[in-house]
């Protein structure tokens, strides 16, 4: 009897570290995959002066704006709530998931939007305003993906680490708090026309 029940418990303790271990995968899968990607975008929350400093940004801003890696969706939600229409990329669905619950609570939902979208499968040529939290390896890229797509008239601001090759027309933050803005007219060097009405002389 002894070595039947020694037999029970090592197939409930079996059974029940399969099942933890299977939950576990369920749960880190989407967190760990985006590792796996060519370029490694791990998740880290805006501290609240990063948000700060992107709404800096943004003021005088109008359109549509985007998050490129929205996260908990923290910069949409705040974006939506100083009247913008926004919009976050995220390739972890269950962050995914959660930004929308957040921004239901919030009650700004009905000005978000949040998709499971790989960025590099995703064209941002309808958006005026662009947010990104990216890592060193992917802004050269991504620096030549946006010049591609974006009109004169769009802004990019850059969280935590610059463009490599684009001179920022705006500044704001230190350290990791550091955040940078780029007029495409001036990145791009699209001409702005100016008209000149002068008087006529007699």
């Amino acid at each position: 009897e002894a070595g039947s029940q020694r037999r029970v418990w090592g197939l409930v303790v079996t059974a029940g570290v399969s099942g933890t271990l299977v939950a576990l995968y369920a749960v880190v899968t989407p967190f760990v995959t985006p590792a796996l990607r060519r370029v490694c975008l791990p998740f880290v929350p805006a501290t609240s002066t990063q948000i700060q400093n992107v709404l800096k940004m943004l003021e005088n801003r109008s359109g549509s704006l985007v998050d490129i890696g929205s996260g908990d969706g923290r910069i949409v939600i705040a974006a939506a709530k100083r009247g913008f229409k926004a919009v976050g990329y995220e390739l972890n669905p269950w962050l995914v998931w959660y930004s929308r619950y957040r921004a239901w609570r919030d009650g700004v939902h009905q000005n978000t939007k949040f998709y499971i979208s790989d960025l590099w499968k995703v064209s941002f040529s309808r958006y005026t305003n662009v947010v990104v939290f990216g890592v060193p390896q992917m802004m050269p890229e991504l620096e030549k993906k946006l010049e591609e797509e974006l009109e004169c008239n769009a802004r990019i601001i850059a969280c935590r680490f610059p463009f490599p090759c684009w001179v920022p027309d705006h500044t704001t933050g230190e350290g990791i708090d550091t955040v940078w803005a780029y007029d495409m007219k001036h990145s791009r060097g699209c001409e702005t026309k100016i008209l000149e009405i002068t008087p006529e002389t007699e």
